[in-house]
């Protein structure tokens, strides 16, 4: 039983010894104490006072004197208004120190083999372009809260859903067609997927330039856009992808390869991964036999025009197209194909959908009719919507070739890391493969950490030059003082046995602080699962990984005369790196062992 629990146990014995009252766990409420305050845990007192029938400092000095006297690990207690601030005895902290120890994997659940399977659903790119700093926001989440949810003790499978057709894949098609000669990534010395961006760009500058030409000759903007050739050319080549021409599918393949390879080559260097990749040209026809089931059961109707429609108004929001009167499907139509391929091959007991907060009406929709449909976790699907990323410059537009894509983010992060590193001496004495691999963990840290530290719900801005700094709430600092620890490790090996270690002997307020901290971590990241939010534990390391170095910048622990207090603190040093490591591991960076 953990101490919040017997505290919990021991509150209500004693408002039943003293007031003769029964009460539920759920009225009592038990925090942490807020600093300045004498204490390690609070019990809120207001709620009892309609039984007490007294005042908060009565009630709180009563039920104190019978917490004191009924559980051993309470040394003392003050009461502050409403607030009944219990001391927790330094013996009971160095007992979970050396708990937590013995534990490698601490804060970590080992999934049974019954646990409950969470498919997490993200990354979605476009095949039109290649991955760039909203894509980079969404793979992170993704990512990282897969390993949270792991580490909460359930299965998990990782899926990813490439939108790979439609009047977008098909411009790209086009302009290289018409614009491109033969171009390839070989000839032209650029990844596949910067490639075929380039020409989804180039369509769009000649889209808009016909669009001119035509209203100069008297057309409105809508019948102008309407009428452009390319976009009439566009739609034609749609057609026939839908029809299976030989010619336009080949060309849809060659393309589609080359941006594979390029999306491959930046999940790699993200650090990201999946389980299983759906594709919408192998979904939507799903999606639309999914439709004409729902048709038949009555789900939904079809009105005079041919087209499918599901009325939502008894759940209180709108009629929702599913099938156009042509028999082509829209996005919500896809979105069923893959659900029903998913369910297909897994037995899903939760799908967590990592989208923008732009999509909160279209998956509030999907949830209503995947359970109409008969799916079994279609009531309970979650959207982890969040909000979108810009960089101090402001928004970025796919179509006029101003977003910032995630290769050359990367690049610039390693080069700045590289810079900086230099610059404070941090690289002194390395090869130049180690000064590769440093740099590489340091830039990926950065921007791993700057973007998983906002709460995933805000927008957010990135800036670069502000992620890699070895001081302050960032990546960088939170990796230096790992390597920090280590090297004090290093310095003091063989390390001490840890059994019994800090027994008896006469702690700091630091220390306890310290191991109070450490003892948090898998309520951390118990909250962080409940939350969908690595935010969670991202400021949680933080706070650690600073609390740290204030006690190295006060306390000796190399140069300590006492070997017991020597011991004991390199073994609380070992495990706050160890905690340090697991956290970052959950959030997908790396830590540096020496720096």
């Amino acid at each position: 039983m953990n101490i919040e629990n017997k505290i919990t146990e021991n509150v209500k014995s004693a408002l039943k010894q003293l007031y003769n009252a029964d009460i539920d766990d759920k009225s009592i409420q038990i925090q942490k104490t807020n600093k300045g305050f004498a204490g390690d845990l609070t019990v809120v007192v207001f709620p009892f006072l309609k039984i007490s029938k007294k005042n908060p400092e009565q009630t709180g000095q009563e039920i104190g004197a019978y917490l004191q006297e009924t559980v051993d690990e309470i040394s003392n207690f003050n009461v502050v208004k409403g607030f009944l601030n219990l001391e927790i005895a330094a013996s009971f902290w160095i007992e979970k120190l050396n708990e937590i120890d013995k534990i490698s994997g601490f804060g970590f659940a080992n999934p049974a083999g019954n646990a409950p399977l969470v498919m997490i659903e993200y990354s979605s790119p476009n095949t039109n372009k290649p991955l760039h700093l909203g894509h980079i926001r969404n793979n992170l989440l993704g990512f990282s809260l897969s390993r949270i949810m792991a580490a909460n003790g359930n299965r998990v499978v990782k899926t990813n859903i490439v939108n790979d057709r439609g009047i977008h894949i098909c411009k790209s098609m086009l302009a290289w067609k018409l614009f491109g000669n033969g171009e390839t990534p070989e000839t032209s010395g650029l990844k596949g997927d910067h490639l075929v961006g380039k020409y989804y760009v180039e369509f769009d500058k000649h889209y808009k330039a016909e669009i001119s030409a035509l209203m100069e000759k008297g057309m409105s903007e809508d019948e102008a856009k309407k009428s452009a050739p390319l976009i009439v050319q566009a739609q034609e080549m749609l057609l026939k992808w839908e029809n299976n021409d030989l010619e336009i599918r080949e060309l849809w393949k060659m393309m589609n390869a080359w941006v594979y390879a390029g999306f491959a080559e930046t999940y790699k260097k993200l650090g990201v991964d999946f389980d299983k990749i759906y594709y919408e040209s192998e979904t939507y026809l799903e999606g639309k036999g999914k439709v004409e089931e729902g048709l038949q059961k009555g789900v939904f109707y079809r009105r005079e025009d041919g087209s499918v429609w599901a009325d939502l108004t008894a759940d209180g929001l709108d009629e929702k197209l599913l099938l156009r009167a042509d028999g082509t499907s829209v996005y919500m139509t896809q979105d069923i194909g893959t659900a029903k391929l998913r369910f297909d091959d897994f037995p899903i007991d939760r799908m967590i959908y990592v989208v923008g907060n732009e999509q909160n009406y279209h998956f509030q929709v999907l949830s209503i009719l995947l359970d109409k449909l008969g799916f079994a976790w279609g009531k309970s699907l979650v959207h982890f919507s969040y909000g979108m990323v810009e960089l101090p410059e402001g928004k970025m537009k796919s179509r006029e070739g101003t977003v910032v894509d995630a290769d050359d983010l990367v690049a610039e992060m390693e080069q700045t890391a590289l810079d900086t590193s230099r610059e404070l001496g941090k690289l002194d004495g390395y090869t130049e493969n180690e000064i590769r691999d440093t740099t590489s963990k340091i830039a990926l840290g950065a921007l791993k950490y700057f973007i998983l530290k906002v709460d995933p719900r805000k927008n957010m801005t990135f800036n670069p030059k502000e992620s890699i700094d070895f001081n302050g709430n960032t990546g960088p600092f939170i990796q230096y003082t790992y390597a920090r620890i280590q090297s004090v490790l290093r310095k003091a090996a063989p390390l001490p046995c840890g059994e019994g270690l800090g027994e008896g002997l006469p702690l700091s307020e630091k220390e306890l602080t310290l191991i109070q901290l450490l003892n948090d971590f898998p309520a951390i990241v118990k909250q962080a699962g409940e939350e969908y939010s690595p935010s969670v534990i991202a400021n949680y390391v933080y706070d650690l990984t600073k609390e740290y170095n204030q006690f190295y910048h006060d306390f000796s622990i190399l140069k300590e005369e006492n070997e017991d207090l020597r011991a004991f603190r390199l073994a609380l040093s070992e495990n706050v790196a160890k905690v340090i490591k697991n956290a970052l591991y959950l959030l997908g960076i790396e830590v540096v062992e020496r720096m």
